[in-house]
């Protein structure tokens, strides 16, 4: 339902914005665009700027209404928040250097040679500074 709220919304403003630029500032619009000046136009001047003027109100009343409406059709209850892979994967990873417990060596393994992919104490692990 507020999907196509959403579409009606936008066609709508879409609407709005060609009934705004077939007015003309001064007067002239869209009965000056039918040529000749005389009293056998398809619409008069006075009656085509009237016409012109209440189709503007109306699209601006009905999208106005349309966005109070989505607004209240929307769920601020829901539990979920934000649903993102991108924010699912960053609140599972940990981050390097945190107090997740490394990895020790072997038992068997002198205590010289490290365990791959163990950190050394002091490394830095920042993609700004130079791995040695």
């Amino acid at each position: 339902m507020i999907t196509a709220t959403i579409v009606i919304i936008c066609i709508l403003t879409v609407l709005l914005i060609l009934i705004v630029l077939i007015q003309n500032s001064k007067g002239g619009g869209l009965a000056g665009e039918f040529g000749g000046l005389g009293s056998n136009q398809l619409m008069g001047v006075k009656k085509t700027t009237d016409l012109l003027e209440q189709i503007t109100w109306g699209l601006g009343i009905g999208v106005m209404v349309l966005s109070l409406a989505s607004y209240i059709m929307v769920d601020r209850n829901q539990a979920g928040g934000i649903n993102s892979v991108n924010v699912d994967r960053a609140q599972t990873q940990t981050l390097p250097g945190s107090a997740a417990p490394t990895p020790s060596p072997a038992a068997g393994a002198a205590p010289s040679q490290a365990v791959p992919g163990a950190a050394t104490p002091g490394a830095s692990t920042s993609a700004l500074t130079p791995q040695k």
